[in-house]
């Protein structure tokens, strides 16, 4: 009885690392198979951003290829290394993109996309990775609320400093519904994106 109880064991626990085998050997060939497929698909999600921020007649480079790897920066919220995206336009600089993080959003951090022309103005502003609460802070997305386009054209200049706020803060910036903490963040780290700029600006088209 008990040598047929352990035979009983052991064929169970074949059959269990038989399945636990399958089973991994299963999911590393799905990865495997899809890693290629997942790569082009972030970077084409990548190239849309771009294009949404700098329209393909504006420029004439391979903006996704044409790139700067930037160090950690305060002013950009980046702890590790970043990457900004250049466009040219018969070989002059005409913009760059810049991987912004806006580190202290309701729910964390916000990932931006900040598009900065030559002359300093904004080409635009994207969100790209956030986890503010749904029906309020997402207002941020663009295709929820036209609120991000607030920021195409302006500059340090444009509004003063004292306008680089949300109106309930004295600012020109609209704060969404319910929720004001959101876009505070989002635009100190565009103005900070600019400071940036402002700062490093030969260094980037060097």
């Amino acid at each position: 009885m008990i040598a047929a109880n352990r035979r009983d064991i052991l064929i169970s626990g074949a059959f269990l690392w038989l399945f636990a085998v399958a089973g991994t050997t299963l999911v590393a060939l799905t990865e495997f198979t899809t890693a290629d497929a997942i790569v082009e698909n972030e970077r084409q999600m990548l190239l849309r951003n771009l294009y949404a921020l700098l329209p393909a007649d504006k420029l004439d480079n391979d903006i996704a290829s044409d790139t700067l790897e930037l160090p950690a920066a305060t002013l950009l919220g980046t702890e590790t290394i970043s990457t900004a995206y250049r466009a040219r336009l018969r070989g002059e600089p005409v913009a760059v993109i810049f991987n912004s993080i806006a580190p202290n959003g309701y729910n964390g951090k916000i990932y931006l996309l900040v598009g900065v022309n030559i002359d300093g103005s904004l080409a635009g502003v994207r969100v790209v990775k956030h986890a503010e609460t749904p029906g309020l802070g997402d207002g941020i997305e663009i295709r929820k609320s036209p609120w991000i386009r607030a920021f195409d054209g302006k500059s340090l200049d444009n509004p003063d400093a004292d306008g680089w706020r949300v109106k309930r803060d004295g600012g020109e910036f609209d704060q969404l519904t319910g929720a004001t903490i959101t876009p505070r963040a989002i635009i100190a780290a565009v103005r900070n994106t600019l400071l940036y700029y402002r700062q490093n600006a030969d260094m980037i088209f060097q």
